[in-house]
């Protein structure tokens, strides 16, 4: 799959007290990008949730390489790094025009909703398999 687009519109309510975005509001819009390159592959997390499968980070490393601002229009960028029968790794930046702004790696595993690790789901598997 190739890299996925998703715009984000900042808001009053992603700023802190000096105009800028506040640090925690970057997990939010990595969060939609994550969610949308997922539902763009056919792949939904209620769907999932239906079969009692679940995603949780189990790891992130951020870079903030600059500030977004109040009506920036922005691109989150997700791609997948590597897959595993227990892991997604994925890509991510977020982007004003060709400036990244911030970037980050995440890892991503299946877990049940019942509680408990569990495998990654066949379907995401073989849909982010590496192509030979």
């Amino acid at each position: 799959m190739t890299q996925h687009r998703f715009p984000v519109r900042i808001y009053y309510e992603d700023t802190d007290f000096s105009g800028n975005v506040y640090h925690a509001a970057y997990l939010k819009f990595f969060e939609r990008g994550r969610t949308e390159f997922l539902r763009d592959a056919g792949i939904h997390h209620s769907e999932l949730a239906g079969q009692g499968i679940a995603f949780a980070v189990r790891g992130m490393d951020i870079q903030f390489d600059g500030a977004a601002h109040i009506d920036d229009l922005l691109t989150v960028t997700t791609e997948v790094a590597a897959i595993t029968g227990a892991r997604l790794t994925l890509t991510q930046a977020i982007l004003r025009d060709q400036t990244v702004l911030t970037r980050a790696n995440v890892v991503v595993v299946a877990i049940k909703t019942a509680g408990g690790a569990a495998r990654m789901p066949r379907e995401i598997l073989t849909r982010f398999a590496p192509t030979p």
